[in-house]
């Protein structure tokens, strides 16, 4: 059974046109998720799936694999299923969906996501959560909340919070979703053709789209948070970061 690993990226974004070659300490951020991708040792191939000629280039540019797709996906799951037709794999392999915006996640977190699937053939799909610890990040609507049964299987995500306290006194947990996915490749397939959700066009968020069809969501907890690169604050946070990494060693 192999583990594939594709970065879906686009220019386009509302909030930070050309986010993924941003400058980030002398190389463009999408290289600096492709290296940490490298660095997982359960990977047996890893590609950035774009829809930009100049995404493609950077990519081939810094040694990585590139693969262009369509411009008109619906979400970055439909283009990562494109990249993925061209990579003959069998139905039962695990696709790792690491986005283009999360440039210091931690490798280890590929193996994380695609343990449940590699445990149980059964399952099309997992994903990471992460139990939020920074206060403003509870009623923040780009950090999604997730709430989730007692066998580790989602209720709903949302950007709203969730869940919401209703009785003095009470105290919840709260978790975000990373966009950090697995997915069964014959899953892949079967999501393509599913019909947007009501709940997912509301949301924004594509992975409701299983859920809204009836497909169940494995998720993970994992110890580490990871920052996602939506403003430009969000990137000098991260090139700050990796400075001080720098400086330490």
């Amino acid at each position: 059974m192999k583990v594939v690993c594709i970065i879906p990226s686009r220019w386009h974004s509302t909030r930070f046109e050309g986010k993924p070659l941003a400058d980030l300490c002398g190389k463009p951020m999408i290289a600096h998720v492709y290296e940490r991708v490298l660095c997982s040792d359960i990977i047996s191939d890893a590609a950035v799936a774009t829809d930009d000629e100049r995404i493609f280039a950077a990519v081939q540019k810094s040694g990585g694999q590139a693969i262009m797709t369509s411009y008109g996906h619906r979400s970055g799951t439909d283009r990562i299923a494109e990249a993925v037709s061209r990579l003959h794999l069998d139905d039962d392999d695990i696709v790792v969906n690491i986005q283009g915006d999360q440039p210091i996640f931690e490798p280890s977190q590929i193996g994380e996501v695609a343990s449940p699937l590699l445990d149980d053939l059964s399952l099309p799909m997992s994903t990471l959560i992460y139990k939020i610890v920074r206060e403003e990040e509870i009623t923040h609507k780009n950090a999604v909340k997730v709430v989730f049964d007692r066998d580790h299987f989602a209720l709903y995500f949302s950007r709203a919070t969730i869940p919401y306290v209703q009785g003095r006194g009470q105290q919840a947990s709260y978790y975000k979703h990373h966009g950090i996915y697995a997915y069964r490749k014959a899953f892949l397939d079967t999501f393509t053709r599913l019909e947007e959700g009501r709940l997912e066009r509301l949301e924004a968020l594509e992975q409701l789209r299983a859920m809204e069809h009836g497909y169940r969501i494995k998720v993970v907890e994992t110890m580490h948070d990871s920052i996602e690169v939506d403003t430009p604050e969000d990137l000098e946070r991260v090139r700050s970061i990796l400075k001080g990494i720098r400086h330490k060693s």
